[in-house]
């Protein structure tokens, strides 16, 4: 708070107060601040026993300035405890008194003594009922250490608290920024049955509410996201589109519209929920999940640029957490669309920014542990190193309780198992843990589909080939629904290997073509390798020469380039992060003249 605000109003007597003050808040908005001055000017105010409401404001003022501008933790606890002691006693000074209590909170949890925060917090709350702003705003910091600790069922209940509060003192879009984020929470404990009359309500009152446009377009945004992401979490790739298709076009809206300086009549309205920025690159990041899961893989690139190019920016000025997490989470979808497209170094490099990214920050780290280990086996595959996969996956399954990922791990490891050949008893009880056919684990289409190309592909090993196709057109029954760019090109190369091994040369052509189309389309490298292969067989088997000939050079144009890059990303020194299986990300590792690759660009 500025040291400047209201309250304690001056007699003549006090002139020397405000002229302390005065100089503080010069020494405090001097570019850089001065903090030890205004620090300084701040405590020559306390030995002249000032009265309650000064002392309390003044003990305030002190402990923002050390917690903000300095690592001076024992001194701010000090003073913002005396400050929400006093401000107690005193009726009517509610800015300083729920302020105190604020921050103070704040302190203790960034020392790690939660369970000091959440009683001060929960007094707080108690005693703001007359004061929305405070309310609202205490609650929201309540519930946000409660998510913090993985703790969301007391959060939902807060957050419906809230809600309920906003709806009596007559702000409908803060009620609606509470429902907003008890669907985001339920989103992630995956109640689904609870999520959608909750976003339905949550949808009649955004359209309904007349007010700031800016505030409206972002409820909008807020909305849209939470719907976006519940489809891409069911994998619902095509479903999604009409619904991404808005959100594109509301970003567009709020970037149009100037910030209005007017504050809202109703005190409980002064929220918001993410800066215009922040919600730019938010949408930008959904559309980059959906390209990947679509497989539109150069169009997940081009926002990838986008999103990191105006994150480093906003990085410059803002140290927001948030922003750390967007960029880990752009990282890896793009590190999977790299693995595919046959930039293996490139992907090694961004797996290696992304253990930096967590070695900065323990949340982040313990938030993402689970995918780096999940996206280093994949690297491993594309490297061909089937121990080291097996071990990061391993490592990966230990660290994860969400749902999806475990699918998606168990997938990629029982890919692993097939083609090591010899792990039949470990992949039997893998694939009994993902069966398509009943009580598969998770909604997701995307996985569902992604669990039958894998029977499909053991099946095929084993030579049972007429299981393998019924495991495959039901992949590509479930692709085809939803769009699903990759498990379609997988599915069909797979049927024309089938077809070809089975001596049907035409049928295999029927299925091998369009795999080849679609993975250049992608493109899948791996996908293009295996059909351009078979191309070759097909036509030298049907006596066409020329077109032998072209499949044959196509085949050599792939192998030479996945072979330039195997050798590219297997001597950087970045390789050596395929051992790592325990513990926080190993201290970098220094690149002696690494390839210039696109990644300068992005930094």
């Amino acid at each position: 708070p500025a040291p400047g605000s209201g309250g304690g109003g001056a007699a003549g007597g006090e002139s020397w107060y405000l002229a302390l003050l005065g100089l503080a808040e010069h020494f405090r908005t001097s570019s850089p601040p001065k903090v030890r001055l205004c620090v300084h000017c701040l405590q020559a105010v306390l030995p002249r026993k000032p009265p309650a409401r000064m002392e309390a404001r003044t003990h305030l003022q002190l402990g923002s300035v050390l917690y903000h501008h300095t690592r001076n933790g024992d001194q701010a606890r000090g003073h913002l405890e005396k400050a929400w002691l006093i401000s107690q006693q005193i009726p009517q000074f509610e800015d300083v008194k729920f302020e105190a209590a604020s921050l103070l909170s704040e302190l203790y949890c960034q020392e790690n003594s939660v369970d000091t925060a959440k009683p001060l917090l929960r007094k707080a709350i108690q005693i703001s009922q007359q004061t929305p702003y405070w309310h609202c705003r205490l609650l929201f910091q309540l519930a946000q250490l409660h998510t913090l600790e993985k703790d969301l069922v007391s959060a939902c209940d807060l957050l419906g608290v809230g809600a309920e509060y906003a709806r009596v003192v007559g702000s409908e879009y803060t009620r609606a920024l509470f429902l907003l984020s008890k669907g985001m929470l339920l989103l992630m404990e995956r109640k689904l049955q609870e999520v959608h009359p909750l976003l339905t309500l949550c949808g009649q009152i955004v359209e309904n509410w007349q007010g700031n446009p800016i505030q409206k377009e972002s409820l909008r945004v807020f909305f849209l996201v939470l719907q976006v992401t519940h489809y891409l979490d069911a994998g619902q790739v095509k479903s999604v589109k009409p619904c991404l298709k808005q959100l594109q076009q509301c970003i567009q809206t709020i970037s149009t519209l100037h910030d209005d300086e007017i504050l809202p009549s109703n005190p409980a309205d002064l929220f918001h929920w993410l800066p215009k920025e922040h919600m730019c690159v938010l949408v930008y990041l959904v559309t980059v999940m959906h390209s990947m899961q679509a497989g539109y893989l150069e169009k997940a690139q081009k926002y990838t640029d986008k999103a990191l190019m105006q994150l480093e920016k906003l990085k410059m000025l803002d140290c927001s957490p948030i922003l750390s997490s967007f960029q880990v989470i752009l990282l890896e979808h793009i590190i999977m669309c790299r693995l595919v497209t046959g930039h293996k170094a490139t992907a090694l490099q961004e797996i290696s920014q992304v253990c930096q990214l967590c070695q900065q920050s323990p949340r982040l780290f313990s938030n993402h542990a689970a995918q780096l280990h999940t996206l280093l086996g994949l690297y491993c595959i594309s490297v061909n190193c089937m121990d080291n996969a097996e071990a990061q996956f391993t490592t990966a399954l230990r660290l994860t309780t969400h749902q999806e990922l475990w699918a998606f791990i168990v997938t990629n490891l029982a890919s692993v198992y097939i083609r090591e050949g010899n792990r039949h008893q470990e992949l039997y009880s893998l694939l009994e843990r993902i069966n398509p056919d009943h009580s598969f684990p998770v909604s997701s289409h995307c996985l569902r589909a992604a669990a039958f190309y894998i029977r499909g592909l053991f099946s095929f090993f084993q030579g049972r080939y007429n299981e393998a196709k019924r495991f495959l057109r039901e992949t590509l029954k479930m692709s085809n629904a939803e769009d699903l760019n990759r498990l379609t090109a997988c599915s069909l190369v797979l049927l024309g290997h089938i077809f070809y091994v089975l001596g049907n040369h035409r049928e295999s052509n029927n299925m091998v073509v369009p795999a080849m189309q679609l993975a250049s389309k992608i493109p899948d490298m791996s996908v293009q390798l295996w059909s351009s292969a078979l191309l070759r067989d097909l036509n030298k088997a049907c006596g066409n020469a020329m077109d032998a000939h072209e499949a044959a050079q196509m085949h050599q144009n792939f192998s030479q380039q996945l072979l330039q890059d195997h050798i590219e990303a297997c001597s950087l020194p970045e390789h050596n992060l395929i051992t790592w299986t325990d513990g926080p990300p190993p201290v970098q590792f220094q690149a002696q003249n690494g390839p210039t690759t696109s990644l300068a660009s992005l930094l």
